[in-house]
C-alpha cells in the first residue's frame, strides 16, 4: 500500500494532496504520459473543464488496462496555459480522485502541442506485486 509523507516540520498541503506518496518495495510502477482533452472521436472540448474531464477519462481507462485504479495513483502533475483555469483544475481533479490523495504539482506553460489543448495531465501509480 502507498504511505502519505506529510512532516509535521512543514506547512501542510494548501490543498487535497500530500506533500510525498511512498510506494512500497517490489511496487509495480505506471508512467502515463500527458494526457490532453481528445475524446476518442478527436474532439476537443472548448473549455478546460471538458478538456480535464476527458484528460482524466484517459487516465482511468489507462489505469484499469494495468489492472490498478484511483488509489494507485502516486504523483499527478497538470500543466495549465491560461492562469483563470487555476480555479478549475483542482475542482476536477478531486472529482475524479475523490477521497484518494496523491503528490500533486500544476504548473502555468505557454502553450501545449497544440493552441486548441488547454490542459495535460500526467499521472506516475504504483501497486503491491
Amino acid at each position: 500500500m502507498n504511505r502519505p509523507r506529510n512532516p509535521a516540520q512543514i506547512k501542510a498541503p494548501l490543498g487535497a494532496y500530500h506533500h510525498a506518496v511512498e510506494a512500497p518495495t517490489g511496487a509495480r510502477t505506471l508512467y502515463i504520459s500527458g494526457q490532453v482533452g481528445v475524446d476518442a472521436d478527436g474532439n476537443i472540448p472548448a473549455d478546460a473543464r471538458g478538456q480535464l474531464e476527458i484528460a482524466w477519462a484517459n487516465i482511468r481507462a489507462i489505469l484499469a488496462e494495468a489492472n490498478m485504479g484511483i488509489p494507485d495513483i502516486v504523483k499527478v502533475t497538470t500543466f495549465i496555459t491560461r492562469q483563470e483555469d487555476f480555479a478549475v483544475h483542482p475542482a476536477v481533479r478531486n472529482e475524479m480522485l475523490g477521497d484518494h490523495r496523491a503528490a500533486a504539482t500544476a504548473v502555468a506553460v505557454s502553450a501545449l502541442a497544440t493552441p486548441e489543448l488547454l490542459v495535460e495531465v500526467d499521472v506516475i501509480a504504483a501497486a503491491s506485486p
